[in-house]
């Protein structure tokens, strides 16, 4: 099982995990929701979204 570590600490955020790929993207307006595109290839992959200030 892979080890997972993730740590708050006053507005920092640490995640310890074996990371394929780290790209940014805007979320966008999509009808009454916003969306993030991402490629084909990570359709099933696990991912987390951090919305930032």
């Amino acid at each position: 099982m892979d080890m997972r570590r993730i740590q708050l600490k006053e507005g920092d955020f640490i995640l310890k995990e074996k990371v394929e790929v780290v790209y940014e993207k805007v979320v966008t307006k999509f009808g009454t929701f916003g969306k993030l595109d991402a490629p084909k290839k990570y359709i099933g992959k696990r991912a987390y979204v951090i919305i930032v200030h």
